[in-house]
């Protein structure tokens, strides 16, 4: 007879601990007003974004034998409360992504996002700061160190000596397929920049700091604003990235709130969805008509909370600070 491995991943005492931060979260919120929301897992419409892999359930509802979509993350149920004039919210949401598991990973994990609108994206990097210094349990100003904005295009410049928004898309892919050791004959822009990004660049960042990239290209805005770089001109994406200890942990957003050009977003995705042989995603229509209602600016930020306490209780893998892990669960 086989046993069964059905023990959880994580100790009690480390699950106390996740328990006693997830409370200072709910307390950092708390204490600026922000209202704590619950949207549902599942929806009609999924993430069309090319590099997720989106999980679907075939359901009976009242309109009969439809395919719901488990969230990638609970964005677009987010602003629609947003549009209906729910003010700052933060959710602790339940998320699934296909195939990511490892040690940074896993398909079923625990997404913290809120929304701030009226806020610059600045003020959300200053908070995102601080709710970080808060789970480690740490005073502003001691270790992990200053916060610091390094831009997406000086990066490259200092750690491959590219411009990332000028190379000849030839030597990139060069310099891509030398440094991943891939094929790289095929691949779009985007796709080296972030393998170059993630081998070269990822692991250095966040070292004895908080490192806030700003200014990624256009063509990675997704559900974000754009505008121009001040020292040519060139489209950048309105979004950040935090990373701390060689690992991303925030993504952000100067929240995108015109309808039609998310519309056009979600189409452009899904094409290239097509042109990668992926199969296509719903999109998700609630989510366009409250933009076209009208959602109110602001800005946004998704921190993946299971890394966070990874790191807060200086363990080596998000197994260590969940119950039941993949391929445990």
């Amino acid at each position: 007879m086989s046993v069964i491995d059905w023990q959880p991943t994580a100790t009690m005492a480390t699950l106390r601990e996740r328990a006693r931060l997830l409370a200072e979260v709910r307390g950092f919120f708390a204490a600026r007003g922000v209202l704590e929301v619950e949207t549902p897992v599942l929806g009609h419409g999924g993430s069309t974004d090319l590099h997720l892999a989106s999980l679907s359930a075939a359901a009976s509802t009242p309109a009969g034998r439809e395919r719901l979509w488990l969230q990638t993350s609970p964005e677009f149920p987010m602003k629609r409360l947003l549009a209906a004039g729910s003010g700052p919210i933060f959710q602790l949401a339940r998320c699934f992504r296909d195939g990511e598991v490892g040690r940074r990973h896993n398909l079923e994990f625990t997404m913290l996002e809120w929304y701030r609108p009226g806020m610059s994206l600045e003020g959300l990097i200053e908070e995102t700061a601080e709710l970080v210094r808060c789970v480690l349990g740490r005073e502003s100003g001691d270790t992990p160190g200053p916060l610091r904005r390094r831009r997406y295009r000086e990066l490259f410049r200092e750690y491959l000596a590219i411009d990332p928004f000028r190379v000849a898309l030839p030597e990139l892919r060069g310099l891509a397929e030398e440094r991943g050791g891939l094929a790289m004959n095929d691949a779009s822009r985007d796709d080296c920049l972030d393998l170059l990004i993630s081998l070269e660049i990822e692991p250095r960042l966040g070292r004895g700091a908080i490192d806030v990239v700003v200014d990624y290209p256009a063509s990675q805005a997704a559900l974000a604003r754009r505008h121009r770089d001040p020292e040519d001109g060139v489209w950048v994406a309105s979004r950040f990235e935090l990373y701390l200890e060689g690992l991303e942990l925030a993504n952000g957003y100067d929240e995108l709130t015109d309808g039609e050009e998310q519309a056009a977003r979600f189409a452009e995705d899904n094409a290239a969805r097509r042109a990668a042989g992926l199969p296509e995603v719903t999109v998700d229509r609630r989510l366009l008509a409250a933009l076209e209602h009208g959602m109110p600016e602001g800005s946004g930020v998704a921190l993946g909370i299971d890394r966070l306490i990874q790191l807060a209780l200086g363990k080596e893998s998000v197994a260590e600070v969940m119950a039941f892990a993949t391929p445990r669960c």
